[in-house]
């Protein structure tokens, strides 16, 4: 998705209210953040829906691993420094008060070393008393296999519909969503096949604390996926 239809994620993704979820994050950040500065990092920031609101609060950078949605980020907040790395290794000579990665953007990792090896690689990016805010992928207990997704966009000169079948295969979730996707030149078929690793609530937090951060859960988080948010000590 990320290379063939990146120009077309804003408007597959059109039902994500990013302007209530930044509004949670800030009360969030409000009641947990300890340290004194205003620097916020959004690791896989996609397209910057969430850096549109959150530049209004922060001294936002963002970071992806995905060229193509970097290059629609950087024509949409031209004033914002991007950065293209993998949230596993990435290195980044600041140190930020707060770090985002959500829409479950974690789970694209896929395995649980991997995971944890992102969640200790962001902590190492935080300043003392600063903030991870991280919106986890759907836990193995809660995973529904073989559900029909459905998604559209009906627009003048736009016609997309997606459709895929949740599966797993062990610890990982896979999807190999069908898109035809009309514009006035042709209608066209892609295929994108995405898998995401499927790990528990309890390994979530060993890897916060593993990362060095006190942590706390929010079950109902931005989209009914839960919320993890660490402080660093």
């Amino acid at each position: 998705m990320y290379r063939q239809l990146a120009n077309y994620y804003d408007e597959i993704y059109y039902f994500k209210k990013y302007q209530k979820e930044t509004d949670k994050i800030e009360t969030i950040i409000q009641r947990h953040k300890k340290s004194s500065g205003n620097k916020l990092l959004d690791v896989a920031c996609g397209t910057g829906n969430h850096i549109e609101y959150l530049k209004q609060h922060y001294s936002v950078e963002g970071l992806d691993s995905s060229p193509e949605m970097l290059r629609i980020a950087r024509k949409k907040h031209p004033e914002v420094v991007f950065h293209r790395g993998d949230m596993t290794t990435f290195k980044l000579k600041n140190r930020f008060d707060i770090i985002t990665c959500l829409f479950s953007a974690i789970g694209h990792v896929k395995t649980k070393a991997r995971m944890r090896r992102a969640v200790r690689n962001m902590a190492s990016h935080i300043q003392p008393g600063g903030l991870m805010i991280l919106e986890p992928w759907i836990t193995p207990a809660n995973f529904r296999k073989g559900i029909v997704g459905f998604n559209s966009v009906d627009k003048p000169n736009l016609k997309i519909a997606r459709i895929n079948i949740s599966k797993v295969r062990g610890p990982v979730s896979a999807f190999e969503y069908h898109y035809l996707i009309g514009t006035p030149s042709k209608v066209q078929h892609v295929v994108d096949r995405e898998s995401m690793g499927l790990w528990t609530h309890e390994e979530y937090l060993d890897a916060f604390r593993d990362g060095g951060l006190e942590v706390v859960f929010d079950p109902e988080g931005l989209m009914g996926r839960g919320l993890y948010v660490g402080v660093k000590s």
